[in-house]
């Protein structure tokens, strides 16, 4: 298989969605923090009968990736009885951390890893807001916030 930049590529959000709704094994990996969880909000994938697996890619205030993060990954997917030719789809703010996830799974041998390019929030505004232009939330995907 050929990678375009170290993995399968780039997909906006709308697109990650339709391939988690309709192909049985593909994944969803949240690599934001904690905090990002807790208050920016999740994914919702109760709706297509799926959830997110929460996988910081680095935790704050490290300024560096978990060294244990392919491997954690890795179980998680094992117990979910996923090979490593399941569609992964990698989702963070922006688009910057998932895409080094991405990269980092498919160096692991994973073969359909994603980034999905347009984020959670997507890139700020003129006003300087997130969430407004693109990604997860502007495309009127389910998410849910505590």
């Amino acid at each position: 298989m050929h990678f375009v930049g170290g993995y399968a590529g780039n997909v906006e959000a709308l697109e990650a969605f339709t391939e988690l709704s309709n192909t049985q094994d593909a994944t969803l990996v949240d690599v934001r923090t904690q905090a990002e969880w807790a208050f920016v909000g999740l994914p919702d994938l109760r709706p297509i009968g799926k959830e997110p697996l929460l996988v910081e890619w680095q935790s704050f205030p490290s300024s560096g990736p978990d060294p244990e993060f392919t491997a954690t990954v890795s179980d998680l997917l094992v117990k979910k009885g996923l090979d490593q030719s399941a569609p992964i789809y990698f989702l963070c703010r922006s688009g910057a951390r998932s895409q080094a996830a991405a990269i980092a799974l498919t160096e692991a041998g994973y073969t359909q890893c994603f980034n999905i390019s347009d984020g959670f929030e997507g890139p700020l505004d003129a006003e300087g807001h997130r969430g407004i232009r693109s990604g997860w939330k502007a495309a009127g995907l389910p998410w849910i916030q505590n």
